[in-house]
């Protein structure tokens, strides 16, 4: 388990560090910084002093190492739009994103273990049918259209819900129904198969011949081994929940990551663009390397494998 655990780890960190170096290519490929900062109209004399400052004169590989080494020191930079530490920012807004992430996982899981469940139970009937047109309509949909049409019917014509901001708890009602929607389909179709091959495997029938009840071979026999897989799943669509929050945080105007993310790229904010990508990338190679440590210690095939 170990040794596992040691390649999943150095597998992570190049991944890491392929991703730190996309990040600061990509920025630099949107076009000239220098001008960018400067704005429409600077003149030639203002985009050299502007280039100068920043340091953006030099080569591109030696901006890359100056801001690779920065942030193994743990200096992130300054932003050029906020004129605050990039550190600062980032650890202002990453509670909104993390709260919005762990709400839409758990709606996500509220939403689909129910209707995997009764998907199973019945197939083939009109709730495997209705669980079908859900898992079909949460993939189908846009998240930001689902967004627009939540703020449309609960804040426009009910008014029962704020439509932006993340001050209070009801803040968070449509972001997350919108995130979390979009994911519950995976995890409600995984427990639909792992139930329905969990019921038809020997070790309950022989449970039912010895007469334990149907609802006990279902909850703690059938979905208990069903909802294993899920766990490592939901590592997962965390990671991707944190990362996919960009379009949500903006509709709704969630002062989190996501948001920051939206403002830096519009105000070309180098020094934030690169650090938000590379933390939402790191995380998700994270938690995707945590996904993959507990199917290991849940399968041993797995370690043999390697």
């Amino acid at each position: 388990m170990t040794s596992f655990v040691l390649k999943r780890l150095l597998l992570a960190l190049a991944v890491g560090l392929a991703v730190s170096i996309l990040a600061f290519a990509l920025v630099r490929l949107s076009g000239d910084v220098a001008t960018a900062i400067a704005g429409e109209g600077a003149r030639e004399e203002d985009i050299q002093a502007v280039r100068l400052a920043y340091g953006l004169d030099r080569p591109v590989v030696v901006q890359y190492l100056s801001w690779l080494s920065g942030l193994v020191r743990g200096d992130f930079g300054v932003s050029y739009y906020f004129k605050s530490s990039v550190a600062d920012l980032v650890l202002d807004k990453l509670p909104v994103t993390l709260e919005l992430g762990l709400l839409s996982l758990l709606f996500a899981l509220a939403l689909a273990v129910p209707l995997g469940v009764l998907a199973a139970l019945r197939p083939n009937s009109w709730i495997d049918r209705v669980a079908l047109a859900v898992a079909v309509a949460g993939q189908a949909l846009p998240n930001f259209f689902f967004a627009l049409v939540l703020v449309m019917v609960f804040s426009i014509t009910l008014r029962w819900l704020p439509v932006s901001g993340s001050g209070t708890i009801l803040h968070f009602v449509m972001p997350t129904i919108a995130l979390g929607y979009y994911v519950a389909p995976a995890f409600m179709r995984l427990i639909r198969a792992g139930m329905i091959e969990i019921l038809s495997a020997d070790f309950v029938r022989t449970a039912r011949a010895k007469g334990v009840p149907w609802r006990r071979v279902v909850v703690r026999h059938a979905l208990r081994n069903a909802l294993t897989p899920v766990v490592a799943l939901s590592v997962v669509q965390l990671g991707y929940l944190l990362g996919g929050s960009v379009v949500i945080e903006t509709v709704f105007a969630l002062d989190g990551l996501g948001y920051l993310a939206y403002q830096s790229i519009t105000h070309k904010d180098l020094p934030v663009m690169q650090v938000v990508v590379l933390l939402l990338a790191v995380v998700y190679v994270l938690l995707t390397l945590a996904a993959d440590v507990v199917n290991a210690w849940l399968d041993p095939r797995l370690r043999a494998a390697l």
